[in-house]
C-alpha cells in the first residue's frame, strides 16, 4: 500500500497543506479523522521510495486503533476529496489513498456560469442531514444563520440551511461572505428569493471575491452606497454584525446630505477613540457639528472646531465683587441727605438748635 497525490495540468501555486482543506474541511471533521488525512498527506509528499507506509503505519504513528483510521479514509471519500484505489479484490482494507487536488476540484466542478435566477447546483459536495447537526454544533456557523435569520427577518429552514453549507464548501466562502451576500440582496436589490442569493455568491466566486478584502474593493467601484456601510462599520470595529436600517439611513445623510467625503467620516470615526462604546449615533453627533460649524475639510477642523475661549462673565464677577444687599421697604424712599454739601448740613444742624434754644426760652419767660 501506499499513498499518491492527484498532478493537475494547471500550475496554482499549491501549499503544502492546501488551504481549501484548512478552511473548509478541516472544521467539519473529527480531530482523529483530520490528523489520519494529515498524516496521509505527509507521507504522499515523502519522496523516499524506500519508505513504504500503510494504515498499520499510520495507525502506529498515531497511537489509535487501525478501525479509525479505516473509517478516516471512508469519511474523507465521502466528502469527495480522496479516492480509494483497490490493489486486491479479495482485500476489501487493502488500498491505495489517491489524494485529490482540491482546486482543480474545484475548477472542474464550478467552471459552468450560472443564471441569477436559476439554482446553484454543486457537485462537489452535497450536504447531509448530519452534516447540517455536525455544523450546528460549531459556534461560527450558529451565527451566521442567526445573522441571516435576522436579514431575512425569517428562519432558514433545514434545506435552505443546507444550501448554505454546500456555498462554503464549493465555493469556498468563509461565513463572513455569506452574510453580506444575503445583506447585499435583501437590503440593495430587495430580493429574498434563495435562489438569487446563490447566483450572487456564484458570481462573487466567480469574480474571485471570496473574503472581506476582495468584496469591498469591488463594491467600492460597483456600488458605493453598500461600500460605505462596511467601511465606517468597519473602522468603529463593529464586526458582529451588519448595520440597521436606521444606522443605514444615518450614514446615507452625512454623504448625501451633509456631502462629506469618506475621508472626513474616518475622521470622525477616530474621534470615538473617546468613548468606550462607539456608536453610529455617537458619530452622528460629531458630524452634525461639524455640518453646523461648516467644517467640510480636515483643515477646516483644526481651524473651526476649536472649543470656544471663555469670556470673563462681567455679570457674575461684579455680583461677587459687590455685597449683596437685602433691601426692605425703607430703601424705597430717597435720603434727603443726598442733596447736600457737608457745610450746608452743618449749618442747617445750626439754625436748628438755635430755633430750638430760643423756643425753650420763650416757654420759661411764660412760667
Amino acid at each position: 500500500m501506499n499513498f499518491i497525490i492527484e498532478t493537475t495540468d494547471i500550475d496554482l501555486g499549491d501549499t503544502p497543506i492546501e488551504n481549501i482543506f484548512i478552511n473548509d474541511f478541516m472544521p467539519m471533521a473529527d480531530g482523529t479523522y483530520v490528523k489520519v488525512y494529515l498524516l496521509g498527506y505527509k507521507y504522499a509528499h515523502d519522496k523516499d521510495e524506500n519508505i513504504e507506509v500503510d494504515n498499520e503505519t499510520i495507525a502506529k504513528h498515531l497511537n489509535i486503533p487501525l478501525i479509525d483510521v479505516l473509517n478516516a479514509w471512508d469519511f474523507w471519500e465521502q466528502k469527495g476529496i480522496i479516492k480509494k484505489i483497490p490493489i486486491d479484490e479479495g482485500k476489501q482494507y487493502d488500498y491505495k489513498v489517491k489524494f485529490l487536488n482540491l482546486k482543480q476540484l474545484y475548477i472542474k466542478n464550478n467552471y459552468k456560469p450560472i443564471n441569477m435566477n436559476e439554482e446553484v447546483v454543486t457537485k462537489s459536495y452535497t450536504c447531509s442531514v448530519e452534516d447540517l447537526v455536525d455544523a450546528n454544533q460549531i459556534p461560527r456557523i450558529n451565527e451566521m444563520f442567526n445573522s441571516i435569520d435576522y436579514i431575512m427577518r425569517r428562519q432558514l429552514v433545514p434545506n435552505e440551511k443546507r444550501r448554505v453549507l454546500e456555498w462554503i464548501h464549493n465555493y469556498n466562502m468563509n461565513p463572513d461572505i455569506i452574510e453580506k451576500a444575503f445583506f447585499y440582496a435583501v437590503e440593495k436589490k430587495g430580493k429574498r428569493n434563495i435562489n438569487y442569493i446563490a447566483g450572487i455568491i456564484r458570481n462573487w466566486y466567480d469574480q474571485g471575491i471570496t473574503n472581506i478584502e476582495a468584496l469591498q474593493d469591488n463594491l467600492k467601484v460597483t456600488n458605493e452606497k453598500y461600500y460605505r456601510y462596511e467601511r465606517v462599520m468597519k473602522a468603529l470595529g463593529i464586526v458582529n454584525r451588519l448595520p440597521t436600517e436606521g444606522e443605514m439611513k444615518t450614514i446615507d445623510k452625512w454623504f448625501e446630505e451633509y456631502k462629506f467625503t469618506m475621508e472626513m467620516v474616518l475622521k470622525g470615526c477616530e474621534n470615538s477613540k473617546k468613548t468606550s462604546n462607539p456608536s453610529i449615533s455617537y458619530i452622528d453627533g460629531i458630524l452634525s457639528s461639524w455640518h453646523q460649524k461648516g467644517i467640510k475639510t480636515l483643515e477646516d477642523i483644526e481651524e473651526k472646531d476649536k472649543p470656544p475661549i471663555k469670556k470673563e462673565q462681567e455679570f457674575s464677577n461684579k455680583k461677587y465683587r459687590k455685597a449683596k444687599v437685602n433691601k426692605n421697604r425703607f430703601h424705597n424712599f430717597e435720603q434727603r441727605t443726598s442733596k447736600y454739601t457737608a457745610d450746608q448740613l452743618e449749618e442747617i444742624a445750626r439754625r436748628k438748635r438755635e430755633e430750638y434754644y430760643s423756643k425753650i426760652k420763650g416757654e420759661y419767660n411764660d412760667v
